[in-house]
């Protein structure tokens, strides 16, 4: 679902965000198979209130890219949060990057991810995926690169349908994801897209330690456990 309606608004924060988009998944709520998984760091206080809006669980869904050697920017393949890695294999090939070269990138980004996680979760284990309706959210898409790897790793914990959910993006990116998603939800898309910053009045970076408190809430305060229609 594309929405163009008031396309140049600006959201005041990422908890209004939250609170705009979750009244576009309103169809979803109070189902008991709903888990919405937030991309840290901006995703989390989107993804809190879109939760809380809906009656679901949250949790946190950590990408990290794999930077091939010498150009770091680009991507042979990421890994996430349950132990996942994607390669992308057109990259890999292309470029010629040897497996052991993979291996080192790939342990120090999953360095990261573990001290993230560890930080993010405080203890809690990680919600079960495996046959849910998953709502992924970040505070926007620019190009989507981060979205396509969360979605190429997501898909490996079998979930049972994905639907992409952002406040705002460029019609390029929305559009992309639609052959990887089963739905996406763009709340805002600007006529003139530049950058996703500004969509917000208070586009402030989000620390990890919001990140932990904002998932701790969850957690303390539960999600309603809904029914599955």
């Amino acid at each position: 679902m594309f929405n163009e309606n008031a396309a140049d608004a600006r959201f005041l924060n990422r908890q209004h965000a939250g609170q705009v988009l979750a009244t576009h998944l309103a169809s979803y709520a109070g189902r008991g198979d709903l888990v919405v998984l937030g991309l840290p760091r901006g995703g989390i206080p989107v993804a809190h209130e879109v939760a809380r809006s809906l009656g679901a669980r949250l949790d946190v869904f950590v990408v990290r890219k794999l930077g091939a050697p010498q150009q770091p920017e680009l991507a042979m393949g990421a890994i996430a949060s349950g132990g996942i890695r994607v390669l992308n294999d057109d990259v890999v090939r292309a470029y010629r990057i040897p497996p052991e070269v993979i291996e080192v990138v790939a342990r120090r980004e999953a360095a990261e991810l573990a001290r993230r996680e560890r930080i993010y979760r405080n203890g809690r284990p990680a919600v079960p995926i495996e046959g849910t309706v998953v709502v992924l959210v970040d505070d926007g898409l620019a190009t989507g690169s981060t979205m396509r790897a969360a979605l190429a790793a997501l898909r490996r914990l079998k979930p049972s349908r994905v639907i992409v959910a952002v406040p705002v993006g460029s019609k390029e990116a929305c559009e992309d994801l639609r052959g990887l998603a089963d739905e996406v939800v763009c709340a805002r898309i600007p006529t003139v897209f530049s950058a996703v910053g500004l969509g917000y009045e208070d586009f402030n970076q989000t620390t990890d330690e919001e990140v932990r408190m904002l998932l701790q809430d969850a957690g303390s305060t539960g999600a309603t456990s809904g029914k599955r229609p």
